[in-house]
């Protein structure tokens, strides 16, 4: 690898502190370069997701890298931690099925919600509003959330897959497991499960790139080439539709793209830390600037035409390679940016080399669930409805709605209000209200 004349290793030192933070630029390249190839399916998946509501996929991925480079940057600068971020897995999710697909909510509409989100997240974290927030909601249901998001990416894996499919009788059913698709769909699966268990970078990618490669020799896929154009981001950008934004529906779907990032982004960037040992007394130093390249990320994602921009849980991979600091994630920006080039391959990738991705992906969201005091039927059920409404209703945000209603009608009735934080009353009483007025 080449290293820098002694002019731009100053001003690296100055900017990224290297020799304080007991690393150097080979490493920190190295650890960007590692979180990048953990994460970097997001920019074949999430395209392919949000295209689903009617967006232009040529425009979706062009947004993906933009607002991941951009949320990259911001964040190795402004707040040097080695914490790369994308548009987020599980809020695409819900950008797309929940929102725009089971709501008929035009995607336009959507990205002003995800705007007006970033603009809220912005807002509160000038002040400690974020945190107070994140501490009052109890830990059995924040677990909970991640775990019932992780079981709606899983339903929509299946489901894209063919494995499982409608049925009239039983609602849903097993699919035809001789299809090629579903075939190879299981086999991605497989091929990510082992590589992982070999830790093997990149083992996402790796075999949404393998699936494609065989379907494609197989004339099950046709394949579009590697490198070409940068595809148009008129189709998306600026689409923002803020006409009938504020309605009681969508400020609940703003509501939900709030609180699901909140906890996610917060969980991240406090996990990641702490794996790197950037946690001092127990607290993040420089939060609020973390906290804003969060923010500014959401909002210039949905400027560009994307869901929720989130910081990746993959960083850990990179921070685990030695990356201390936020050179790590603007390396990680950096091939974001050079992956403008690869749109071919990206509109390549059909659905059934995707899924096996997101199914993982639901597999290391749940596993937080093992967290959860079964033992106190309080806590349990409450989680319990929050893991079960997300898939079985195909929406998060009904999930999210029947965790809080019940976790605050649970312990009043078992004796336990006073234990229940004042956060969780107004959260409960808004969906009640919700429900009330405009129903499911």
């Amino acid at each position: 690898m080449t290293t820098p004349n002694p002019s731009s290793v100053s001003v690296l030192e100055r900017l990224f502190k290297l020799s304080e933070n007991k690393t150097t630029f080979r490493t920190e390249v190295l650890a960007g370069i590692t979180t990048f190839l953990a994460m970097s399916y997001i920019i074949i998946v999430n395209p392919m997701i949000l295209s689903a509501t009617g967006m232009d996929h040529g425009a979706v991925f062009v947004a993906t890298c933009l607002a991941a480079a951009i949320g990259c940057v911001v964040m190795g600068i402004i707040a040097n931690y080695p914490i790369a971020l994308a548009p987020g897995m599980g809020l695409n999710a819900y950008f797309t099925y929940s929102v725009c697909l089971g709501m008929g909510v035009p995607w336009q509409t959507a990205l002003a919600a995800v705007f007006v989100s970033g603009i809220v997240f912005i807002a509160i974290s000038m002040f400690k509003i974020r945190e107070a927030i994140v501490n009052a909601i109890p830990m059995s249901l924040k677990f909970a959330i991640g775990g019932g998001i992780g079981l709606f990416l899983a339903l929509v894996a299946l489901k894209n897959a063919g494995i499982i499919v409608d049925n009239p009788a039983t609602l849903v059913g097993l699919g035809d497991l001789k299809q090629p698709s579903v075939l190879l769909a299981l086999l991605g699966f497989l091929l990510i499960v082992v590589m992982h268990h070999f830790k093997v970078r990149g083992a996402i990618v790796i075999s949404i790139l393998a699936i494609t490669g065989i379907a494609t020799v197989l004339g099950y896929n046709e394949f579009k080439g590697v490198v070409g154009e940068i595809p148009s981001l008129a189709p998306t950008l600026m689409q923002m539709n803020f006409e009938g934004l504020f309605t009681a529906s969508l400020i609940g779907v703003i509501f939900v793209f709030f609180l699901v990032d909140l906890f996610d982004s917060t969980g991240t960037l406090v996990g990641v830390s702490h794996r790197a040992g950037l946690l001092k007394d127990g607290k993040l130093p420089r939060l609020k600037k973390a906290l804003f390249a969060d923010s500014s990320a959401i909002v210039a994602g949905a400027a560009l035409g994307t869901s929720s921009t989130t910081p990746y849980i993959e960083s850990s991979a990179g921070v685990a390679a030695g990356g201390r600091t936020g050179l790590t994630a603007v390396v990680v920006g950096i091939l974001f940016i050079l992956c403008l080039f690869l749109a071919p391959l990206a509109q390549s990738v059909p659905g059934f080399a995707t899924a096996p991705a997101l199914l993982f992906v639901g597999v290391l969201m749940i596993q937080g669930i093992t967290n959860i005091d079964w033992e106190d039927i309080t806590e349990a059920v409450p989680a319990f409805l929050t893991i079960i409404f997300m898939p079985f209703s195909y929406s998060i945000a009904d999930g999210i709605a029947m965790g809080f209603i019940s976790y605050a009608l649970i312990k009043l009735f078992t004796g336990k209000a006073k234990t229940v934080p004042y956060m969780v009353w107004i959260v409960a009483a808004l969906w009640v209200l919700k429900f009330a007025l405009f129903g499911g």
